[in-house]
């Protein structure tokens, strides 16, 4: 959560999406600052990651710490999220962008990062290697979904709903899914990513149910 939190406070600032509504609230450079903006950002991700490190401490025994530590690391950097981030932002205004950089801009920009949520579960819950790749699949997939209804609400959605300012992407002149494919081929595309996550959900051992319903809470949303 402060991973994430921190990319949206730096999203928001001006070099980048210069947002002026998050939440309902102000950004906090529109009621802080640029400079605190950034400052509070980087203090974010730190001590999201010095939170991470005190599993160490409280089970020094636990070797698979060091697996899902590694996993935050990468899904949250270069090859992960802000990886994704930085091919979005060299992208320039109003170039033309296939839609396979656009998903690959997609999967790390927001794939990542829900990749790590359900991914570091299941290594600390000690799932096999195969059930994890399962799991990294499905949550590539979410994230995907997730994302083109981000773009989907940009156009659809009621700001106050939303808690943002909605039409961003056309203020910015931003390629999105909407843009690339149309409103219903998104929809429907939203639809089907949710169908094909939920039966990689399957194939994993146990009651899933409540991960089934939190896909589809995730996927549906309209904010």
């Amino acid at each position: 959560e402060m991973i994430h939190t921190y990319s949206l406070v730096h999203d928001d600032l001006p070099a980048m999406d210069n947002d002026a509504m998050r939440r309902g609230k102000p950004t906090t450079h529109k009621a802080f600052g640029e400079a605190m903006a950034i400052l509070a950002g980087d203090g974010l991700l730190n001590f999201a990651y010095e939170t991470a490190a005190l599993a160490f401490q409280m089970e020094p025994q636990n070797v698979r710490f060091g697996e899902a530590f590694a996993v935050l690391a990468k899904k949250a950097g270069i090859y992960g999220m802000v990886g994704g981030q930085t091919v979005d932002v060299q992208t320039d205004k109003g170039e033309e962008i296939t839609r396979e950089k656009l998903d690959f801009i997609y999967r790390l920009k927001t794939g990542a990062l829900i990749e790590a949520s359900m991914l570091i579960g299941a290594v600390l819950g000690g799932a096999a290697e195969e059930d994890c790749k399962i799991v990294e699949s499905l949550a590539g997939k979410v994230g995907l979904a997730f994302q083109i209804q981000d773009d989907i609400l940009d156009v659809t959605g009621d700001q106050e709903v939303l808690g943002k300012e909605a039409g961003s992407d056309e203020k910015n002149q931003k390629t999105t899914y909407v843009t690339l494919e149309g409103l219903e081929k998104a929809k429907k595309d939203v639809e089907a990513l949710s169908v094909q996550a939920i039966e990689d959900l399957n194939k994993l051992p146990g009651n899933n149910e409540f991960l089934e319903n939190l896909i589809r809470i995730l996927i549906k949303r309209q904010k």
